[in-house]
């Protein structure tokens, strides 16, 4: 019996052993197509309502729950930099740090505008609603990267931090917002206590933003290309999340779909990463 009972623990071993092998190697196999500049850095991801109110708002706050999900799944750290609550329910607007190696080049192929359809939760009569989100990816540069700013294009203002209470809320003016004049780029973080801190990761976002900006540029000029910033709502999205009448979760760059609305929501979004980075190539 005690040999049955060993046998049977170390089927059980080397059946987890097994598994967490898989995933590596999926991950090892995902990494070998990295191919961006700034694949292996930390991403800056930040998600704004759209068209929709109240379900908008709702609808961020469950993208952000599906990526914090995503993100804790690969072992990856995150912070809440700034976070602005809805007017009713949910979230207006949130800006989280997603630290960990190749986190921009996994969530690069987050970017764009997100559309949820189901039955709202907030109509009295039950109706299908239609909302959007939009949700923008950027790498968090280190010092070696020299970004020009001049401070006389900048407008910094200190304001109390507002958000869902515990840390994200102080009773001081600590929160930083920094506005770039001449692109009319807003960053702001009231993640930290203290104002100093804030301000310096501000700037870090505003790094981001204006580097990511140039690069848009430079593409446009060499290229014709479009850019990327489109309205959120419809005909603009890249994904869609289809819960009424039927469900599916379709990507529509890459047409990859999934019937498991429920296992995305939850951050299974590797077929989705995995497919856009193949559509790229």
């Amino acid at each position: 019996m005690a040999l049955e009972e060993e046998d049977a623990e170390a089927t059980k071993e080397v059946a987890g052993t097994l598994g967490k092998l898989e995933t590596r190697v999926d991950d090892f196999e995902l990494e070998c197509m990295f191919s961006g500049e700034h694949d292996e850095n930390n991403a800056l991801l930040t998600i704004h309502a759209g068209a929709g109110g109240t379900e908008a708002q709702d609808w961020v706050d469950m993208l952000l729950r599906m990526y914090l999900r995503w993100a804790e799944e690969k072992g990856f750290k995150t912070d809440i930099l700034d976070y602005l609550p809805g007017d009713e329910a949910g979230i207006k607007g949130v800006t989280v740090l997603v630290k960990g190696h190749y986190a921009y080049g996994y969530l690069r192929s987050e970017m764009g505008i997100h559309r949820l359809v189901r039955i709202s939760p907030f109509d009295a009569g039950g109706r299908r609603h239609t909302s959007f989100a939009s949700v923008f990816i950027f790498p968090e540069l280190d010092d070696t990267i020299d970004i020009d700013i001049n401070e006389k294009d900048l407008r910094i203002d200190t304001y109390r931090a507002s958000g869902a209470g515990g840390q994200h809320v102080n009773k001081t003016s600590s929160a930083v917002r920094i506005t770039h004049l001449p692109s009319g780029i807003v960053v702001q973080c009231q993640n930290e206590r203290s104002q100093h801190r804030n301000k310096d990761m501000a700037f870090k976002m505003l790094r981001a933003r204006l580097y990511e900006r140039g690069k848009e540029l430079q593409a446009k000029e060499q290229e014709g290309l479009h850019g990327e910033k489109k309205e959120i709502g419809w005909g603009s999205q890249i994904r869609s999340y289809v819960l009424q009448p039927y469900r599916m979760v379709k990507d529509h760059r890459t047409n990859c779909e999934i019937g498991n609305v429920d296992g995305v929501l939850n951050g299974n979004l590797e077929p989705f990463i995995k497919a856009y980075l193949l559509w790229q190539r």
